[in-house]
């Protein structure tokens, strides 16, 4: 059963907010999608681990009392915002997922207004896949590219929904 939509807020990702997030483990297949441990992370300086780019490209998704719900990247393409995201394990597949992407996306407007928005996602991901179509993406392009485990299909997706 589907739970009541959540509103949910975007704020600046703090270091405290990275280390819960690498806490997070998704059940297979989407284990791809767990981070290092934290203290890896910050070592390696890699994604939120560096502090200049947890500043200048991550988020993270407040629902209703200040829980963290989630994360987002605003990746700078030239004319292009590629947004990259998770959502934290114990809330998905609850149907919140609309509104959680609808979040990212707004505050990918208000950042730069101009720009197109796209996603990568993984071409078997289809829960992802139906909360993004939901949520005003359709599929642009499909190809390959390298992950940890290799070469894997992906489709770039644009969103196309309403501005504001």
């Amino acid at each position: 059963m589907d739970e009541a939509p959540v509103t949910f807020h975007v704020v600046p990702m703090q270091e405290e907010h990275a280390e819960l997030i690498c806490d997070w483990q998704y059940d297979p297949p989407y284990n791809i999608y767990s981070w290092l441990p934290w203290e890896q992370m910050k070592a390696l300086e890699v994604e939120f681990g560096d502090p200049q780019l947890r500043k200048e490209q991550y988020v993270v998704v407040l629902g209703e009392n200040q829980q963290i719900c989630g994360f987002a990247q605003y990746f700078p393409l030239e004319g292009v915002t590629r947004i990259g995201l998770g959502m934290h394990p114990d809330l998905c597949g609850h149907g919140q997922g609309t509104a959680f992407v609808s979040a990212i996306v707004q505050e990918a407007i208000r950042r730069n207004p101009a720009n197109e928005i796209d996603l990568e996602v993984l071409t078997w991901n289809d829960r992802a896949i139906r909360v993004y179509l939901k949520a005003g993406f359709v599929t642009q392009d499909t190809y390959e590219r390298q992950t940890p485990s290799g070469l894997k299909p992906f489709y770039c997706m644009v969103y196309e929904g309403p501005r504001g």
